[in-house]
């Protein structure tokens, strides 16, 4: 399995980790940015972390019979693990702002299911997921990440098993930093809103 610094090391080469001054898509601000997909359009370092991953997940879960992930972010992620594991992977997408499963994929009554995203932050999108796994009878036996960010405030309270887990500081526009002030702001991310 990858250390935390081996781990931090492949997400700054990809530019999955940036460093920086950025205003989020909330309008707080940080001084670093995750964007995950970055990690993913290199397949050999996102095979190399969803390996480390999966061995994880193999020391912390038995018998998985389906991986679920929430789109868009988690599609990717979730793929892969289950290529590693050789378990069945599926998605859930939003219809009319609700994740729901489509493209006839379904959880089987009693299948044990393992919700897989790219970055667990408030936990919203895997929480939605677990509704889904509940609703159709099956037993959600945990939830895994390639980078979790969540902290008290997270929507689930269950364990999570992340290959990396960081602590992002945040920012009220009238809280930052000196030092944060100093360096022009960027605004990443991909949803679109105005300054």
């Amino acid at each position: 399995m990858l250390s935390y610094k081996e781990s931090l090391k492949i997400l700054r080469k990809t530019n999955a980790l940036l460093e920086g001054h950025f205003i989020l898509s909330s309008g707080l601000h940080s001084n670093q940015y995750v964007q995950c997909a970055k990690l993913l359009s290199h397949p050999k370092q996102a095979k190399i972390i969803c390996a480390s991953l999966s061995e994880k997940i193999k020391n912390n879960f038995d018998n998985i019979d389906i991986i679920l992930s929430p789109a868009l972010g988690g599609i990717v992620v979730g793929y892969e693990v289950g290529r590693q594991l050789d378990v069945k992977t599926i998605f859930a997408e939003r219809i009319d702002g609700k994740l729901t499963l489509r493209r006839g994929f379904n959880i089987f009554h009693n299948s044990n299911v393992l919700i897989v995203e790219d970055v667990i932050t408030t936990g919203k999108s895997v929480s939605e997921c677990s509704k889904i796994v509940k609703k159709n009878n099956a037993n959600l036996i945990g939830y895994a990440c390639i980078i979790d960010r969540s902290d008290n405030e997270r929507v689930i309270k269950d364990k999570i098993v992340s290959q990396i887990k960081l602590k992002i500081a945040i920012f009220k526009g009238n809280e930052v930093p000196e030092d944060l002030k100093k360096i022009p702001a960027k605004r990443p991310g991909s949803r679109n809103f105005s300054k």
